[in-house]
């Protein structure tokens, strides 16, 4: 039977107090937060990679914490750190020749950074691979992707289940899907950005779901609405109504293959995430 499991972004917003938190003057966000969804993503560990030479993992003091704030039942989806997933550094100077990042899907590190997660363990839902954009300069297409990161995924713990998010609209094609279903890959659908909408990329894609999917929530412009917000999250902004309804309708889709589930809303989506998943609890009549 598939599981259906919904939650934000991260979590530690101190304008979903009245929402979700309290009025506590001392407080473990994650605690409360816990006690309203299943899931949560977290982000900040995406974001290791400071020069060629410096790499920032997770500290063994948040693993913790963030282990024993959540029940037994509860599952975090990682976004694995961009070390791993990054093909060139980041290039400041855009007159300049990327440079390869030398741990691009390094095996090592990927390794390493397992084992730091090791107490979080059975809380780990999917880990998820965000790739940016690829140009020209980074990656020759479809099959050249391919070929470098099969022989990477086919040697990583199973023990895990592993999702991949793209951002080249072009790859989203039957040879990713295949890769995908016969390496028992996770389909990471992003809504926003320059992504094409997830219902499209699902009606190509569906046969090839069977295990498991996460769909992550975000919205078109992301300062944009945080110039309209000023960065407090406590009410719907931008409202997707439409787009909500068709959301739905692929859960319920998902669900019914027994394919097990994750939402992830972003508060950037309408401006405020938990409202947001109220709004899709209610369209599911959960």
């Amino acid at each position: 039977m598939s599981t259906l499991r919904t939650g934000t972004c991260s979590w530690k917003y101190p304008s979903w107090k009245g929402i979700i938190y309290s009025d506590k003057a001392e407080q473990n966000y994650l605690e409360e937060y816990s006690q309203h969804f299943n899931t949560v993503e977290i982000d900040q560990w995406f974001w290791s990679l400071i020069t060629q030479n410096k790499v920032l993992l997770p500290k063994e003091d948040d693993i913790k914490a963030y282990t024993d704030s959540v029940p037994d039942d509860f599952k975090f989806t990682v976004k694995i750190p961009n070390s791993i997933s990054l093909t060139h550094l980041y290039n400041i100077d855009r007159t300049k020749l990327f440079k390869p990042n030398p741990h691009f899907l390094s095996a090592e590190l990927f390794n390493k950074f397992l084992e730091l997660l090791e107490p979080m363990g059975k809380k780990i839902g999917v880990l998820m691979f965000q790739f940016e954009y690829l140009n020209r300069q980074k990656m020759s297409g479809l099959d050249e992707f391919l070929d470098k990161f099969e022989p990477f995924i086919r040697h990583l713990d199973k023990n895990y289940t592993y999702g991949v998010e793209l951002r080249n609209p072009n790859y989203l094609k039957k040879p990713f899907f295949e890769f995908l279903e016969r390496n028992d890959l996770a389909m990471v659908f992003l809504q926003g950005y320059y992504m094409p909408p997830i219902w499209e990329v699902y009606n190509e894609c569906k046969s090839y779901i069977n295990t498991t999917a996460v769909i992550r929530l975000h919205g078109p412009d992301r300062s944009s609405i945080e110039e309209e917000t000023s960065n407090v999250w406590d009410k719907i902004v931008k409202p997707k109504d439409g787009e909500i309804n068709k959301i739905a309708e692929i859960i319920y889709s998902l669900t019914q293959k027994d394919v097990d589930l994750y939402l992830n809303v972003n508060n950037h989506y309408e401006g405020s995430a938990p409202l947001t998943i109220a709004k899709l609890k209610q369209q599911l009549k959960m």
